[in-house]
């Protein structure tokens, strides 16, 4: 048995709003979150968290609409030993390991945490903080009396930090483009960041998350 489902569905259990994780990578947390959405929750956002924000962190909340607490129901009475071992809705019996039928959807959510840990890593407070970095070097170097070595090493930690960040917007232009094409709808939150919203869906909030 998985012991990450089962302490997952404790959460569930008592809990409006759930966290999964820290996890070192996305596919864990994408697959018990296709797991929790059977439960009647939404997926929220995901944050890097840990040292250097290594790991992933995935929130979702309670969805208080009817249909997802009859969605709730339905898999209670389909899966009642998923926390003790059996099987739990779209994977492997007792793994993380989805069935073909759910692999599509575990999928949109691993591109949906990709996306949002990527635009966290690209945050301009880290933009920022790298360039800062690089000026410290450059400085550091002029003390030392290495004027020579100053341009060439602030010019290349520039360069690198500035082939960094275009690439990763280009990864997550790449990732946008994906979601948008299997029908998610690309919004913007209260902080600027793009989301990804299923239709119909909409951003939660904080009394009501997903009341419509």
């Amino acid at each position: 048995m998985d012991s990450r489902i089962s302490g997952m569905l404790q959460q569930i259990a008592r809990q409006d709003v759930i966290e999964i994780g820290p996890a070192a990578g996305v596919g864990g947390p994408a697959a018990l979150a296709h797991v929790a959405e059977h439960y009647g929750f939404e997926y929220e956002a995901a944050y890097r968290t840990g040292h250097n924000g290594s790991q992933v962190l995935v929130r979702m909340y309670r969805d208080p609409r009817p249909d997802a607490r009859a969605r709730e129901a339905a898999t209670l009475s389909a899966y009642p030993r998923a926390g003790n071992g059996g099987a739990a809705p779209g994977m492997l019996p007792g793994t993380l390991k989805p069935l073909p039928e759910a692999a599509e959807a575990v999928a949109h959510l691993t591109d949906m945490i990709k996306l949002d840990v990527m635009a966290q890593a690209a945050d301009k407070r880290l933009m920022l903080k790298g360039y800062g970095m690089c000026g410290a070097l450059v400085l550091v170097l002029l003390i030392a009396g290495m004027p020579v070595g100053a341009l060439a090493g602030g010019a290349a930690l520039a360069a690198f930090l500035a082939g960094c960040f275009k690439l990763g917007a280009v990864r997550r232009e790449r990732i946008a483009r994906r979601l948008i094409g299997a029908g998610f709808v690309p919004v913007r939150d209260e902080h600027g960041r793009q989301r990804f919203l299923r239709p119909g869906r909409q951003l939660p909030g904080h009394a009501n998350p997903f009341a419509s």
